[in-house]
């Protein structure tokens, strides 16, 4: 629930909802929100590296991190612990630098079938609906290089794999630019054979 009582009841009802599962044990999804030497290698929508990951995971504690896509642009955001329940419960403030507008995440980790890991994602207030819809496509966007960082464990090896992003964020544009024009493309080859 939002502690943010400067918030009008429009900013209120601006809830972002995110229902995911994890190919992953929740002890390990887990460990994954409270160590920054594995968030520095999976969070941020694609394209995007944190630049610097400060992590003190306790309540009461602050985390604050700076996200970035590319030379020159630095993006900060910080934020408080409210709850932490290891491993079914994280709740914490979320505050871009850029507004200083305070919401609120709340995330539910329950055991799913297999061994997987349901994620209940909240984010509530918001100043306004592109702002919802902005942070919507964000964070979807860094589940999936979440859910793509999780295959890279395979035994009970937890330790951070591979290389920060901050190395890739160029790779990672360069790529999803190529999956953009592929499916140009393909939607252009689908109009033409519809018209013939």
């Amino acid at each position: 629930m939002a502690r943010n009582s400067s918030a009008t009841a429009e900013q209120l009802a601006l809830v972002l909802n995110i229902d995911r599962v994890f190919d992953a044990p929740r002890e390990l999804v887990w460990r994954l929100w409270r160590d920054p030497e594995h968030m520095i290698r999976w969070h941020g929508p694609e394209g995007y590296a944190l630049l610097e990951c400060e992590i003190d995971f306790r309540v009461g504690g602050k985390w604050r991190r700076c996200m970035s896509n590319g030379p020159g642009h630095q993006h900060w955001i910080h934020g408080e612990y409210l709850e932490i329940d290891e491993p079914g419960r994280l709740s914490f403030t979320y505050i871009n630098d850029a507004d200083g507008f305070e919401t609120v995440v709340t995330m539910e980790f329950l055991e799913a079938e297999g061994g997987r890991t349901r994620m209940l994602f909240e984010q509530t207030p918001f100043l306004n609906r592109e702002e919802r819809d902005g942070h919507g496509w964000g964070w979807n966007s860094g589940f999936n290089t979440f859910a793509s960082y999780l295959l890279l464990f395979e035994d009970d090896d937890w330790r951070p794999k591979g290389r920060p992003r901050s190395d890739g964020v160029t790779e990672d544009i360069a790529e999803a630019r190529e999956r953009q024009r592929q499916a140009t493309e393909e939607s252009r080859n689908g109009d033409r054979a519809e018209d013939r």
